[in-house]
């Protein structure tokens, strides 16, 4: 029985993270990037497709866990007849080889310990080689090799091909695990001491934490998001990652299971917006650089999502010999929606720089250049069909919001011109460019009788994307078309409390069978909108709402299912903790429309 997604707590090293259960047992990592293969894959299979477990014998869950202030240092306290015992889990900002260290402290009593640890590299499939080394443990298969140190002995070795530890630990006593990665075919990466790895590791997190500039009601639950997002970051290039997992189900037992280890472009111009916001320049400049090589290029060729490193290819392949998470399959890596054609990731990007610019991030050479080669492209082929904001691997449909993301464009390059005359540009005919765009999605996007934008044009159905209508600035917050269209998808889009993406009643736009949750974003959007059209306190409640549907350690998944009580989608979702942000950020004053 797998465990809940919620029950999972993060641990990270900028480069990659593992989740860690309320079992004791790191069930997902990716060795030695986010979007490697795992070496830990119980999440999506069994025990048998990798994990390490270190608990007290016979033990379940840990009484309670917490981060150790702000940082990524995860501390979980067992509560046993014979005593108490504390687990920490973290991975140190690394210079070299990635490292995962557990440190075993007794707090009371005397407590029976046991850890055991299956390496299983290739996503689960690949059963290692194991040897001693001294006093080291060595698995290695192909390019891949771990060495695990540990100070208590291990008892066992090999069998059920697995590593055994077997313990016990006393008031006062700590003991330590260090499990390295590093390429086989290299010398032994250097060794850390993992106490002062964690002493390095609470001081790094801690000094990160004490920039942000927010103070006030929501300070705690907005840092936790801002913490989650500098996890979900690729340190060597700046590029953050939608979430570190894969597969994880929209819904239980269905088929809407896709990779999340890429960098989407939809999720910039927010993103860069929460960073500057909150007094992180270097993190914002990072990842506007890394923006401005990934999308460097044919207009034509713009992609959704890119790898760490501004990757372009992303194939995408089924792993069969994982059963999926509670059964959910296929299991994937890779992701098609890559290649898909999507019009309003033009008008993230120049958004994005836009955003930038005003932030005070400065320049970077070319990057007015890119953004009049998008709008050139745009000009020609915004009348196009494209496959929208969610991917859509169906028909291709002139969607609304893809439609408002092309007015976004043009809006942001007139607007930049008239604050920088200096540069280069066709103001004149990017404003005509602006205001067709506008009449076209009033004209075609927007359903007079029901009183509604809707998903795509003369389409009945409706799309909770279109509440970025007045976020984005293509419409004030007090037109009539704006406010009945929150109160139109909230009438019908909100199940038990939370806003689903798109209509479930009519012909799913995917084409795939099923359905999912509500989805967490699009939740803290209705949020907002509520704000904006003067709905303050049904803002603020649905807000608080929304935080109460984080886990026990402040993290969100992509989705909720209200009815079942539980997160669904990949965990934790950079999506959701920027929507928390942006809202937490409107409803104390930090944040407006554009």
């Amino acid at each position: 029985m797998s465990a809940l997604i919620e029950d999972y707590a993060l641990i990270g090293d900028l480069q990659t993270a593992a989740l860690v259960g309320r079992n004791g047992s790191v069930d997902w990592l990716c060795l030695p990037r986010f979007d490697s293969a795992a070496c830990f894959a119980a999440l999506l299979g069994g025990e048998d497709h990798g994990h390490w477990r270190l608990a007290p014998v016979g033990a379940g869950e840990c009484a309670h866990r917490s981060y150790a202030g702000d940082s990524l240092v995860l501390e979980s306290v067992w509560e046993t007849d014979a005593g108490t015992v504390k687990v920490t889990d973290f991975m140190p900002q690394r210079d070299r080889a990635p490292d995962l260290v557990r440190i075993v402290e007794g707090v009371s009593g005397s407590v029976e310990m046991l850890g055991v640890l299956r390496l299983r590299f290739g996503h689960g499939a690949v059963v290692p080689w194991m040897r001693r080394d001294d006093d080291h443990h060595v698995a290695v298969a192909g390019p891949d090799s771990v060495w695990l140190r540990s100070e208590p002995p291990v008892s066992t070795f090999g069998r059920d091909f697995s590593t055994r530890s077997e313990f016990t630990v006393e008031a006062g006593q700590k003991v330590a695990f260090v499990l390295t990665w590093h390429p086989s075919h290299e010398p032994r990466p250097a060794l850390v001491d993992p106490h002062d790895a964690r002493d390095a590791c609470l001081a790094d997190w801690r000094a990160w934490a004490g920039r942000c500039s927010l103070r006030g009601p929501y300070r705690e639950a907005v840092l936790r998001s801002l913490l989650t997002l500098k996890a979900l970051t690729y340190e060597p290039t700046g590029g953050i990652v939608a979430a570190p997992t894969t597969s994880l189900p929209e819904e239980i037992g269905g088929v809407r299971n896709w990779d999340y280890r890429y960098c989407w472009l939809r999720d910039s111009t927010l993103t860069l917006e929460t960073l500057l916001a909150l007094g992180y320049e270097d993190e914002a400049g990072a990842w506007r650089d890394w923006l401005l090589r990934a999308v460097a290029g044919d207009p034509a060729d713009l992609q959704t999502m890119y790898g760490l490193a501004g990757e372009r290819r992303l194939p995408e392949s089924e792993l069969d010999w994982l059963p999926g998470y509670e059964r959910s399959h296929p299991v994937r890596v890779g992701n098609l929606a890559a290649g898909q054609l999507q019009l309003d990731v033009y008008g993230e990007v120049i958004d994005s720089f836009h955003a930038a610019r005003r932030g005070g991030l400065g320049d970077r050479p070319h990057a007015w250049n890119i953004q009049r080669c998008f709008l050139e492209f745009l000009r020609d082929h915004w009348r196009e069909p494209d496959s929208g904001l969610w991917e859509v691997r169906g028909p291709r449909r002139h969607f609304t919001h893809s439609k408002v993301m092309a007015w976004v464009a043009a809006d942001r390059a007139v607007r930049t011109l008239e604050e920088d005359p200096s540069l280069r540009g066709d103001l004149d005919g990017w404003r005509v460019l602006r205001e067709e765009i506008h009449r076209e999605v009033c004209e075609r996007g927007y359903d007079a009788e029901r009183g509604t934008f809707t998903q795509y044009y003369g389409s009945r159905e409706l799309d909770a994307a279109t509440l970025l209508i007045p976020r984005v600035g293509f419409l004030p917050p007090d037109d009539p078309r704006v406010v009945s269209t929150v109160d139109t998808v909230r009438r019908e889009l909100l199940h038990h409390g939370l806003v689903r993406r798109y209509s479930v009643e009519c012909e799913p736009v995917d084409g795939l069978p099923g359905g999912e949750g509500a989805f967490l974003a699009c939740s803290f959007w209705l949020a907002d909108a509520l704000f904006l059209t003067g709905r303050t306190k049904e803002a603020r409640e649905l807000f608080e709402r929304l935080l109460a549907v984080r886990n026990d350690v402040g993290l969100l998944a992509e989705e909720y299912d209200p009815e079942a009580g539980r997160q669904l989608g990949n965990f934790p979702q950079a999506f959701s903790h920027i929507g928390l942000v942006g809202t937490a950020l409107l409803l104390t004053g930090h944040g407006t429309a554009d």
